[in-house]
């Protein structure tokens, strides 16, 4: 093993003792953590102990309390047949624990591959949509307990103009061009904004013209995506990182994770198994075609008006995400030229 894929970061030698007490872990000695640097949002260690493998998070994406009410959520859900980690609760009874202002938790290590996309056999495919109906299903019928209040209306969608997403582009041109040394991701970043640009000015008649989403709308995961599916002997073992729990309609999540979960780095989706996922989801959940057509040209607006990887790379010190940055980029450009046949996909039966 590498030093690089050992490193403990000042942050959890300092926080350790705290961590080992609350979960009743012994001592846990450097040589028994393993940093995982594929996290895009919090800090992730795989921890060895007399216990026992777990991971544990550093959680940094959402406030402490919603990271205890999903927590929450997924031990429920787990109890309720979905394969989620069920989370370790410490000695006094906590979800999470804190040290300083930092917050922790921990979750039993699941076994298995995070399989892209396109790797997903048809039948993975469906499979996986299946899964995601049956997660809304359960997140849906929930005890008050969970903290998951009873779904009324779908939340509004946020509409950004395409004049200030330009003037966006042009802001972080103009940063790029002021900085002292500009390395080659700065180079590229330039370069795919100016086609931002293009693409914004060409297609700026597709934005949506309303900010009420169609379709049904409730509780979901937020995120469900290769990153955070684990597959072993071919069946989805673990579905992790409920952290994004909250409500939007069940179209945008069904868009957002066919579009993550199938791009490729070259830019194209897999439409073939996007068809089979969207289908596999509505054999649970009858989505019409109307609102799934609407999901999608509703995320494929909000890409083109979003710069969030850049603004985490640029304005927080995030480099987690930049590995993002072209693939979306193409998936954009593509996504416009092939319009018809990504529809196509998306919404038949």
């Amino acid at each position: 093993m590498t030093d690089d894929a050992r490193r403990i970061s000042p942050d959890i030698t300092d926080d350790l003792p705290a961590i080992q007490e609350a979960f009743g872990l012994g001592i846990i000695n450097a040589e028994d953590l393993t940093y995982l640097p594929d996290g895009m949002m919090n800090r992730n260690w795989r921890v060895c102990t007399g216990r026992g493998t777990y991971a544990l998070k550093q959680i940094l994406d959402v406030p402490l309390g919603m990271a205890r009410r999903n927590l929450r959520v997924q031990a429920m859900l787990a109890a309720d047949g979905v394969p989620a980690c069920v989370p370790e609760v410490s000695i006094d009874g906590d979800l999470v624990v804190e040290a300083a202002d930092r917050g922790y938790c921990l979750l039993p290590w699941a076994e298995g591959s995070h399989l892209p996309g396109p790797q997903l056999s048809l039948e993975q495919a469906s499979q996986l949509g299946q899964l995601t109906g049956h997660i809304h299903h359960r997140l849906n019928d929930l005890s008050p307990e969970s903290g998951l209040a009873p779904v009324t209306a779908a939340p509004r969608s946020t509409i950004i103009d395409q004049g200030a997403a330009i003037a966006e582009a042009d802001r972080y041109l103009r940063l790029i061009s002021s900085l002292e040394a500009q390395l080659p991701f700065d180079v590229t970043v330039a370069e795919l904004l100016e086609q931002r640009k293009i693409l914004l000015q060409e297609y700026g008649e597709r934005r949506p013209a309303s900010d009420s989403p169609a379709g049904p709308a409730g509780w979901t995961h937020g995120d469900l995506q290769y990153r955070n599916l684990l597959w072993h002997d071919g069946e989805i073992a673990a579905v992790l990182d409920w952290d994004r729990i909250q409500v939007r309609t069940f179209a945008e999540e069904v868009t957002r994770t066919a579009m993550v979960q199938f791009m490729s780095k070259e830019g194209p989706l897999d439409l073939e198994r996007v068809g089979a996922f969207v289908a596999g989801y509505r054999r649970l959940i009858p989505l019409r075609s109307e609102d799934v057509a609407d999901a999608l040209d509703r995320l494929w607006w909000r890409r083109m008006t979003s710069f969030w990887q850049l603004d985490h790379h640029y304005n927080r010190g995030n480099h987690g995400a930049a590995g993002l940055v072209v693939p979306t980029e193409r998936l954009l450009a593509w996504c416009a030229e092939h319009r018809e046949e990504v529809a196509a996909a998306f919404t038949a039966i």
